[in-house]
């Protein structure tokens, strides 16, 4: 089995990966239980100017192969925000509910056709310092008038797909089959197994 150190602790980022990553023989875990307790800034400009910034960063303290992911909500109506903030946005100690609630007063009497969005993940792989493979993809959709769901985390329960149910709505299974990161994490496995 192939184990890759996690450039997060972020808990279900790590289960979505390894709900993906469970039939190609590869085992992702956090930098803590690696041994490795550093922070990384995240100063990059893009999504993935920031997952390559945090892969190179933890490849110089391992030789392990590390990957990294960077992600967000962009929401087309309010200039593409929260973007590469959507972890940070209104403050690292503001909540998610607290943000969604935010982002649903903004776009209160904005009609569905104009609550576009998409999720973007961007994912680098490093190893001893050096770039294996960057990827970035997207899913788009729109955000919703109201929070539905249990499942999920951020900002699922306002974003829809076509079908009317939010990404807190549906099964990680299902969201394995659709989502930015399972998008991005299948084209990443290509390049490690067709080189």
């Amino acid at each position: 089995m192939v184990k890759i150190i996690f450039a997060s602790t972020n808990k279900s980022k790590i289960a979505e990966l390894n709900a993906l990553a469970k039939n190609l023989n590869i085992l992702l875990i956090d930098m803590k239980e690696a041994g490795i307790d550093i922070d990384i800034e995240e100063t990059g400009n893009t999504f993935e100017e920031n997952a390559k910034l945090k892969a190179s960063k933890l490849s110089e303290y391992t030789d392990e192969l590390v990957l990294a992911d960077d992600s967000g909500l962009e929401i087309e109506y309010l200039n593409n925000e929260p973007g590469i903030y959507s972890a940070r946005y209104l403050g690292e100690n503001t909540t998610f509910q607290e943000k969604i609630q935010n982002f649903l007063r903004r776009l209160e009497g904005v009609e569905k056709s104009k609550r576009t969005a998409r999720f973007v993940c961007a994912l680098s792989m490093y190893q001893k310092g050096k770039e294996l493979c960057t990827i970035t993809e997207a899913i788009e959709g729109y955000i919703g008038f109201e929070p539905k769901g249990t499942s999920g985390f951020g900002y699922d329960p306002i974003f829809y797909l076509e079908n009317d149910k939010s990404w807190a709505e549906i099964s990680l299974e299902e969201k394995n089959k659709k989502s930015h990161r399972a998008k991005a994490f299948v084209a990443l496995s290509k390049f490690w197994y067709e080189g």
